[in-house]
């Protein structure tokens, strides 16, 4: 197979896109029929810098239609397989898009860019909802070659490779642009693709000036590392031939027959080492829309309250969000139970930092809800986070004796640590009615978001989130009324409600205004909710 990689001069002057883009589609039809492959790099229908989404669309609309259209001429002239990257107008929007077109001349196939940057999501406003589901590796195969796709931004994901590798992908097209990475960085990072793949990894990008150190990078790799052309900062195509079919294997050790290296790191390979990861993996708090239903103290007119099968039961039926308690123990151990005292949902008596934790698991935290669930034991934070991390967002009530209390900072800071331990600092937002509480973590945590509750001023909740800077405030049924969420949203600041098991109360509060309701009864009101927002 003979591969030809272009790479074509680019600005950041918007002026030069007619010249830049002729000379790139010159180089294009360069290519003659002694080539099977021919790459061209990422936003190849944008030849220049565009500051705005609309110089963007300009360009798009512009220069898409006679690209895609010179792409086709070449594959059929050339008889040749043809990859570029441009934009592919999808419901409204726009998406980063790798568009395969066969030796005939036919689109076969596309791949979207599975890491958008923060610019192509707020500045040039290409949709993205996409990126937020679970989905595998694109494979399009062509006169019997896999190829896999990498996009710019996508190749800094390695544990991405990992994934593509189960594949067994022949060839990863890699249309990028990457302008600030060095020509040593772009070529370890294709290395490591391809020898993490076992596949060829063919990149094309565009050229930053004839002596820039960075940019370009246009290249071929083979499976064991070894490059077979790096085009560094020059303007034009160059070519590299080999044989896609042709893996590099290993000794896997002694006694052991030859093997891919991802075969030989998959028999060791303990996913529960790494971060949060995987299908069941939602959006974080941040980017999760609104409205939600927040399962309060998880599912706990189906489970006991602040217990592993309610909060189960709640993510297992869709729960975006769910809330909790967090007391400490004796022995300064952090157990999540709503009361100071035990006796309401335990057999147990007396305060809960009365006791160490050790002395706590001897209690049974199910039998006053369910006969079926005797022998409960109390939950620790840590538990919840092992199970939950990255599966749901927490509202995390962190319960202090009374609202103008100091808390103890080793205690939050192990709360803090934990978080951080399970990576979950983006799920998680930390409820309190103690604005101490809440001026200490926002010293100690500022990273992680922060709720305003009502303390012993529910009427003033709103005024107290705004001086205290929370991003979000937890309104306390009835102490509210329209002018306070109003208020609230004016500066930014999400409103929560406690509480609604009505169905038809959770309409008008979403009606109203409100973020996320917090509820007991939560798949009924999730209903309801979700009722609204098909309409």
């Amino acid at each position: 197979m003979k591969v030809c990689i272009i790479q074509p001069e680019y600005s950041t002057d918007y002026s030069r896109c007619d010249e830049l883009f002729l000379k790139q589609l010159a180089l294009l039809e360069s290519c003659d029929e002694s080539v099977d492959l021919i790459v061209l790099p990422e936003s190849a229908d944008e030849p220049c810098y565009s500051k705005t989404r609309e110089l963007f669309e300009l360009s798009v609309r512009k220069y898409n239609p006679p690209l895609l259209k010179a792409c086709r001429e070449a594959a059929k002239r050339c008889n040749a397989v043809v990859f570029f990257n441009g934009s592919f107008e999808f419901d409204s929007s726009f998406r980063n898009t790798t568009y395969a077109i066969d030796r005939s001349g036919e689109v076969v196939g596309m791949y979207f860019k599975q890491h958008l940057t923060p610019g192509e999501i707020s500045v040039m406003k290409l949709d993205h909802e996409y990126t937020y589901e679970h989905g595998e590796p694109t494979v399009i195969t062509i006169d019997g070659i896999r190829y896999g796709f990498l996009t710019c931004y996508d190749f800094y994901y390695y544990e991405t490779f990992a994934n593509m590798a189960r594949y067994n992908l022949d060839i990863i097209i890699g249309c990028s642009h990457q302008r600030t990475d060095t020509h040593s960085a772009l070529e370890t990072m294709c290395q490591f693709c391809a020898y993490n793949c076992n596949s060829y990894v063919v990149r094309s990008s565009v050229s930053m000036g004839s002596d820039s150190p960075v940019g370009g990078g246009s290249m071929v790799v083979a499976p064991n590392g070894t490059v077979l052309v790096n085009m560094k900062s020059s303007v034009g195509t160059a070519y590299a031939e080999f044989d896609a079919a042709k893996k590099y294997y290993k000794p896997a050790g002694f006694g052991n027959p030859d093997s891919a290296h991802h075969e030989y790191t998959e028999k060791g390979r303990r996913p529960w080492k790494y971060r949060n990861g995987g299908s069941a993996i939602v959006r974080h708090d941040a980017i999760m829309p609104y409205p939600r239903v927040c399962a309060h103290r998880g599912f706990s007119t189906l489970a006991p309250e602040n217990s592993m099968p309610a909060f189960g039961a709640a993510v297992a039926l869709g729960a975006v969000e769910i809330e909790f308690d967090l007391w400490y123990t004796k022995d300064g151990e952090i157990v999540s139970i709503h009361d100071d005292r035990l006796d309401r949902v335990s057999d147990g008596e007396g305060f809960v930092y009365e006791h160490t934790y050790e002395e706590l698991t001897k209690f049974d935290f199910g039998v006053k809800h369910s006969e079926n669930l005797k022998g409960l034991r109390i939950v620790r934070f840590e538990d919840i986070l092992k199970k939950f991390a990255g599966h749901t967002i927490m509202n995390i009530h962190i319960k202090t004796l009374t609202n103008d209390c100091e808390y103890d900072e080793s205690l939050l800071q192990k709360i803090v640590d934990l978080i951080h331990k399970y990576d979950c600092e983006k799920y998680v937002y930390f409820m309190s009615g103690n604005d101490n509480l809440l001026r200490l973590a926002k010293r100690i945590a500022p990273h992680i978001t922060l709720c305003c509750g009502a303390g012993d001023n529910p009427w003033e909740i709103v005024e107290r989130a705004i001086e205290l800077k929370c991003q979000k405030v937890q309104l306390f049924k009835p102490y509210f009324n329209q002018e306070m969420i109003d208020k609230a949203h004016e500066h930014n600041v999400i409103c929560n409600v406690f509480w609604s098991n009505d169905p038809e109360e959770a309409k008008q509060f979403i009606n109203m205004g409100i973020d996320t309701i917090l509820s007991d009864d939560y798949y009924a009101v999730a209903q309801a909710v979700e009722s609204i927002k098909v309409r």
